[in-house]
């Protein structure tokens, strides 16, 4: 019993992880081959989604017998989907403002990165002024039935974190 819980386990944090490199190999399509330029949100939606799947790969990797350690796999998985929905959840509410309220536009993210590492500023200064939002940020160039980019991106990280929580805690294969 313990063998097939593991093995399911694995197979769905597994799939876990092929959902998330297909959302990531989608992103990267819709950059290079749409044209979609990802704003500084955009970047940090993928890195949270790159971060899950990490999460899943290694969890399935890891493959627990102990129903306790596959549950620290689902905390962990469902904490870094938390973090994208955050992320998303902003990017939303900044496309949502009236233009008149869009915050300015600010440097990519690969400048205030370099201004950083040249110590004008600090890490956590950067993200600061990330999360705070950009008027590029406010910008719909995608929609799928009426749902933009970071809509249809937190919906998969509130799917993919109900994945990771069904998968952690569930009792029996």
């Amino acid at each position: 019993m313990s063998d097939s819980l593991r093995s399911s386990f694995r197979i769905r944090f597994l799939l876990g992880f092929i959902a998330c490199g297909g959302l990531i190999g989608y992103a990267l399509y819709s950059q290079y081959a749409l044209g979609l330029e990802p704003c500084n949100l955009c970047i940090f939606q993928r890195v949270a989604m790159i971060a899950l799947g990490i999460v899943f790969l290694l969890g399935a990797l890891a493959g627990p017998k102990a129903r306790w350690a596959r549950a620290i796999w689902g905390v962990l998985a469902v904490l870094a989907a938390a973090v994208g929905m955050l992320v998303s959840g902003k990017h939303l509410w900044i496309q949502s403002l009236p233009p008149d309220q869009v915050p300015s536009c600010g440097a990519p993210l690969k400048d205030m990165l370099q201004m950083a590492h040249m110590g004008a500023t600090t890490y956590g200064k950067v993200i600061m002024k990330v999360f705070a939002g950009s008027g590029e940020c406010a910008k719909i160039t995608w929609t799928l039935f009426g749902l933009s980019m970071p809509g249809w991106v937190l919906i998969c990280f509130i799917v993919l974190a109900l994945w990771a929580a069904f998968a952690g805690f569930r009792r029996r294969a």
